[in-house]
């Protein structure tokens, strides 16, 4: 097992040595982040996920027991 992490260790290293994000790249990830966010926002609340959800939640209390 300390062969294994020595070499991936060893391969990272390899890379480069930056070690973290420019500001360029943060408001690059920030911009991304909040275009998913707004996606997935609009896709939850959506006409189709709510009769979908309210579908699933009314079958799942209907079982019986």
């Amino acid at each position: 097992m300390r062969i294994i992490w020595f070499r991936v260790r060893t391969a990272l290293g390899a890379l480069g040595g930056d070690k973290g994000m420019s500001t360029s790249e943060y408001a690059m990830g920030t911009i991304a982040a909040c275009a998913f966010a707004a996606v997935l926002y609009k896709v939850v609340t959506s006409e189709v996920v709510a009769t979908a959800l309210q579908s699933t939640i009314g079958k799942a209390l209907d079982v019986p027991f």
